[in-house]
């Protein structure tokens, strides 16, 4: 999850100490226009894995989506291969292509750039993404993530 400090309304520090980020089903990272070392130490200390400043670039941010999923992974103790847990709701369904096209899109990768990694076409992405979605009753990508993500909260 990408959280903002400067949200209208309530902070996005708040939102972290109320989600409980030390025990979210998923890894979290801050981002601000306005940080400084204090704001990035109050939000590793509940639970972010990452402080992010803006302006950033989109592999900046790429990068720091993969280094958390790895940190998370680790400080949870999961069986995870390729990025993804081995268990977690529908996973059975999945061939094994798809599974490799989920694994790139859990870490953030692009179509391009998990077609790229995969050796096959973006347009071919797309159709095992669709599939994917389907199989696992996804809404949309960050649904996606979250029904394999929030499995590992549950060990």
């Amino acid at each position: 999850m990408l959280l903002d400090v400067n949200l209208p309304g309530q902070s996005g520090l708040d939102i972290l100490k109320n989600l409980n980020g030390e025990h979210y089903p998923v890894p979290i990272l801050m981002i601000s226009g306005v940080g400084d070392i204090p704001m990035a130490v109050e939000a590793i200390k509940y639970g972010a894995l990452d402080f992010i400043e803006k302006p950033f670039r989109a592999s900046t941010v790429s990068a720091a989506v993969q280094a958390a999923i790895a940190a998370w992974t680790a400080r949870r103790g999961d069986n995870v291969v390729n990025g993804v847990p081995t268990e977690f709701a529908g996973r059975k369904s999945l061939t094994k292509r798809e599974a490799e096209v989920l694994a790139q899109l859990v870490i953030g990768a692009s179509s391009k750039e998990a077609a790229t990694q995969l050796g096959i076409s973006p347009r071919t992405i797309e159709i095992h993404r669709a599939h994917i979605m389907d199989k696992l009753g996804a809404k949309n990508i960050a649904d996606l993530v979250r029904i394999v993500m929030s499995e590992r909260g549950k060990s």
